[in-house]
Order: structure tokens, then sequence, then C-alpha cells
């Protein structure tokens, strides 16, 4: 039975900002962005950003103008996410 459990926050941030976290991140992002740029015609930019705040995170973003609308009308980040195995919700759904 457990009597005592405390949360390391420290650590868990340490892990979450180490760079296993950070190349798991990046792969991923890639993965993403790999399947988009199938989906888009060529020419057109599909760019992985990445960045930190908590922890280790990227952006994947249709870089043209036209990025807006293909994924308003085609949903292409979406289908990218999952095609790379990544649960995609609905903005603010738990």
């Amino acid at each position: 039975m457990l009597a005592d459990f405390r949360l390391d926050t420290a650590g868990v941030r340490e892990v979450l900002r180490g760079p296993e976290v950070r190349a798991l991140v990046d792969q991923v992002a890639a993965e993403v962005a790999a399947h988009a740029r199938a989906q888009v015609p060529a020419g057109i930019p599909v760019e992985v950003r990445p960045y930190t705040t908590d922890r280790g995170a990227a952006s994947v973003v249709i870089a043209h103008p036209r990025g807006m609308a293909l994924q308003a009308t085609h949903g292409v980040l979406t289908r990218a996410a999952g095609a790379a195995r990544l649960e995609v919700k609905e903005w603010g759904a738990r």
C-alpha cells in the first residue's frame, strides 16, 4: 500500500527539457511535416519550427499564403498529425 507519494516536479521539468524529449519531439514533428508535404502541391513549403517552453516543443507550419486555406479546406495538418499517430482534438476539448 502506498503510504506517501510526492511528485518530483524539478525532476519532471528536467526530463521534459532534456535532450531525449527534444529528440523525440523533433522526430515526430519531422514525420508530421513529411506527411503534410505529401499532401500539398510542389513548391509549397512545410516547415518544422522547434521551440522550448516548459518542455521541448515544435510546430509544423505550411509556410505559404495558401497554408490556412489548405488546412481549412483539406485538413492537411490534421491529417498529417493523424498519420503520425498523434491524437488530434478540438481546441479546448479534453
